[in-house]
């Protein structure tokens, strides 16, 4: 596998969680009229992808390979528990 192959595999692996993130706290806002601690979008999303991408991981380490169902469902779950974090007061 040569560098190209091993970037791609790496953004692949983190694209659903990326986007899963940044998707939960655009749309938080919609849901939920609470505000939020971290009042910038952008950090909101960082830490809902972070949250999201350890998932992803516990996954992997977990079940030996990407893209069971189960981490995704555990990727959702992470992505949601992060924001309802970041908006409890």
């Amino acid at each position: 596998m040569g560098p190209l192959d091993l970037l791609t595999h790496l953004l692949n692996f983190v694209a659903p969680a990326a986007v899963v993130g940044l998707l939960v706290a655009v749309l938080s806002p919609i849901f939920i009229r609470k505000v939020t601690v971290a009042r910038v979008l952008t950090a909101q999303a960082a830490i809902n992808s972070i949250a999201g991408l350890a998932a992803l991981v516990a996954g992997l380490l977990f079940f030996g390979r990407d893209g069971k169902m189960a981490s995704y469902a555990l990727m959702v779950l992470a992505c949601a528990s992060s924001q309802w974090w970041a908006m409890r007061r």
